[in-house]
């Protein structure tokens, strides 16, 4: 799907994203504008109805809700699709927080230990953890950010200070905001009926030197989140968690035998609504308030927003 857009923005320094596309502004500030396009194996795979306003509002909404623990880069929402952001340098490294032990793909924490290994990131685990179990405690594994298409690279802490990814004071700094940040999730979560398994964050630094939370964050797209009432019943019974995340489509693609090469399959439409639900049902819950399709398109509203000091 196209993004919602109804002019061709005159800006310079246009970038495309996979789900969302960016414009330069004149005041140093940068527009982003979400697309219902939708990732999977590090590709775009298909479109979802409504997905790129959910990612939209409910960032905005999370960025609200965690301004006190680490700055952010949001400086205005002016329709249900923009976001217009401070410029940041972000760091070489995208901080992953994971609470439970799960996931599908070779560099998961799950698909590592069902192999054998037992130190994984850096971090040490004990024998007998079942998939999608909780860890005793939260666990950062940086990964590198991914470029034109290629894989993260899973990294350990003793990686990101030799490596010189990131200076120890300012990586000591940037762990501490993380864990601060998806503890804060997991607590809103759960007062929602659901569980933040775990999410991924990106940091940069302003002008000034600061840390600041940047890109999106809490989304059904940068977290997996599980419904919290019919998940011990799921888990005794061996099966996966019910999601509310893109894993939905993910799981339908393996169950294909697709890995992410070549071109993805055609799934059912239903797959693709159910898909859509579930993204405005995490908008829902966690907001606690009620999905309003945006009822106006991108375009002549942002030209008035163009100069936001």
């Amino acid at each position: 799907m196209q993004p919602f857009l109804d002019v061709d923005l005159a800006l310079p320094d246009r970038r495309e994203g996979k789900v969302r596309v960016s414009y330069q502004l004149e005041n140093g500030h940068r527009l982003f504008v979400t697309t219902d396009r939708l990732s999977a194996f590090d590709r775009v795979i298909a479109g979802v109805l409504y997905k790129g306003q959910v990612l939209n509002e409910l960032a905005a909404w999370w960025f609200a809700q965690t301004a006190d623990i680490v700055p952010n880069h949001v400086v205005a929402v002016p329709d249900p699709n923009v976001l217009i952001a401070r410029n940041a340098n972000p760091l070489p490294v995208e901080v992953v927080v994971r609470g439970y032990i799960t996931g599908v793909t070779s560099t998961s924490l799950w698909q590592q230990y069902a192999e054998g290994a037992r130190t994984i990131y850096g971090h040490q685990f004990p024998d007998g953890l079942r998939k999608n179990t909780a860890l005793p405690n939260a666990l950062v594994t940086p990964t590198t950010k991914a470029e034109n298409g290629g894989h993260d690279e899973p990294l350990t802490v003793a990686d990101v200070i030799s490596r010189r990814l990131v200076a120890p004071q300012l990586w000591g700094a940037t762990v501490e905001a993380a864990l601060r940040l998806f503890h804060r999730g997991q607590q809103v979560a759960a007062g929602a009926g659901l569980i933040l398994a775990d999410t991924k964050y990106e940091f940069g630094l302003d002008d000034d030197g600061q840390l600041m939370l940047i890109d999106e964050m809490h989304t059904p797209d940068s977290s997996r989140y599980w419904v919290a009432d019919s998940y011990e019943e799921r888990l005794a019974a061996g099966e996966e968690p019910e999601s509310l995340d893109k894993e939905v489509v993910r799981r339908a693609l393996l169950a294909t035998g697709y890995r992410g090469e070549g071109a993805p399959p055609d799934l059912p439409h239903e797959v693709w609504q159910a898909t859509s639900a579930r993204y405005i049902d995490a908008y829902e819950r966690l907001t606690g308030t009620t999905f309003q399709p945006g009822a106006y398109p991108v375009g002549p509203r942002i030209l008035e927003h163009l100069h936001v000091s």
